[in-house]
């Protein structure tokens, strides 16, 4: 293969999974709910029926409500101008179900908080891991450097894998950790109509992305670190 066509493929989407994971990492989008319910409100009981949206990332969790239409399961409601301008939000750690903020079993919570804990740690690491591989790669360009372009390669490679397990820990999470069931059964005694409506975000879209680009990057670029060696080789003999 050419080098400079194996390097120039390399960097470009090297990049494109590095700035893919960036975003992905600092955009509050994994996770994309809706509630819709007639609840009880009010001294004379009187009902109200009301449509809460929710998105949720790494760092924040907010909410806020919105209009009753007749597409509540509508994923554009949580496009930026279509957002109410003013939303509560807090840190995501910090309440690790979806929805729940307030009542919780003691249990199940310690327990999200460990998997949120590991989950957090694994993404930290992935970014890290992306950033370090494409220094490595930026020093291997002037120097030409079989062993930079190697190890730029292999570190591409490890954070793909790392945000693999971000995103399978995502899924399990959501599926299974949450326990949106019992949330919704909760709800469903003040709001005999509650239905929640759950989807995967555009940010959880994008890493999936990110991670094809970063391990076919770290492909190409052990890639040609082997050919860089064989080349230098066989001009010592």
């Amino acid at each position: 293969m050419k080098l400079s066509v194996g390097i120039f493929f390399g960097g470009f989407f090297g990049a494109l999974g590095v700035l893919l994971f960036l975003v992905a990492f600092g955009t509050d989008y994994w996770l994309l709910a809706t509630e819709v319910g007639r609840c009880s409100e009010g001294p004379n009981n009187t009902t109200e029926e009301k449509v809460t949206f929710h998105h949720e990332g790494f760092f924040w969790r907010c909410w806020f409500v919105g209009d009753v239409e007749e597409d509540t399961n509508n994923i554009w409601k949580f496009w930026y101008t279509n957002q109410s301008p003013s939303k509560n939000c807090t840190h995501a750690y910090l309440s690790p179900f979806p929805f729940i903020r307030d009542e919780h079993n003691s249990t199940s919570y310690d327990s999200a908080i460990i998997y949120r804990g590991i989950w957090t740690v694994l993404m930290l690491l992935g970014v890290i891991t992306v950033l370090v591989a494409s220094f490595f790669i930026i020093c291997a360009a002037p120097f030409a450097s079989h062993i930079l372009y190697k190890a730029g390669g292999g570190i591409f490679i490890a954070a793909g894998i790392l945000f693999s397990l971000v995103v399978v820990m995502y899924v399990i999470w959501v599926q299974a950790m949450a326990d949106l069931e019992n949330y919704m059964n909760m709800k469903k005694i003040a709001c005999p109509d509650f239905v929640a409506y759950v989807h995967y975000g555009w940010s959880f879209i994008l890493a999936p992305i990110g991670i094809f680009f970063a391990l076919f990057a770290g492909m190409l670029f052990l890639l040609v670190g082997r050919t860089i060696q064989l080349h230098s080789d066989l001009s010592h003999i």
